[in-house]
């Protein structure tokens, strides 16, 4: 059972029930995360818009965006997270053989060169904040400068969605 409430949209503060609003207009469910950061909601609007950025498709193949959400989900031991993410994942060309070997990619046959440098780049980001040189260096060889900065603040942001799941124990949405 989540640690805080959900907020509800005939309960919620003008700006997050507007943003709950285009969300159901658009087809889109308001998940718990949402309704969470609804409590606080300049932060919670803005939090929703930053995801939205992240998942846009600029900058970063959508593939690779997916394999560090669900590296960082699979790391944080965020359920939710990683849940959600593998259809989305599927969707962009992650294959259900990655899905199920992304807890210890390293040993896997899975996983490319290139994805293999957003995984470790991935890891070391998420679990020591520093990435070592060499690390990313590999990344380098296969990334733009934007398609890094993507890439980190894609990590940096899950990591803190992760937190939040976690630490308030957020439960997923009945399907």
């Amino acid at each position: 059972m989540a640690r805080v409430s959900l907020v509800e949209k005939d309960q919620a503060d003008p700006v997050i029930r507007d943003l709950f609003q285009k969300l159901e207009d658009q087809n889109f469910q308001v998940l718990n995360l949402f309704k969470v950061m609804g409590h606080c909601p300049r932060i919670g609007r803005n939090f929703i818009r930053l995801g939205n950025s992240i998942l846009s498709q600029e900058e970063l193949s959508p593939s690779l965006r997916e394999l560090a959400i669900l590296r960082v989900g699979n790391l944080t031991q965020a359920e939710y997270e990683f849940t959600k993410h593998v259809p989305i994942a599927l969707e962009t060309g992650v294959t259900r053989e990655q899905v199920n070997a992304i807890s210890d990619w390293a040993a896997s046959a899975e996983f490319n060169n290139e994805e293999r440098a957003v995984l470790r780049y991935t890891d070391e980001v998420t679990q020591s904040v520093r990435a070592e040189d060499n690390t990313f260096a590999r990344l380098r060889g296969f990334l733009s400068e934007p398609a890094v900065v993507k890439l980190t603040a894609t990590i940096g942001y899950y990591a803190m969605v992760c937190r939040i799941l976690v630490a308030l124990k957020i439960e997923l949405e009945p399907e």
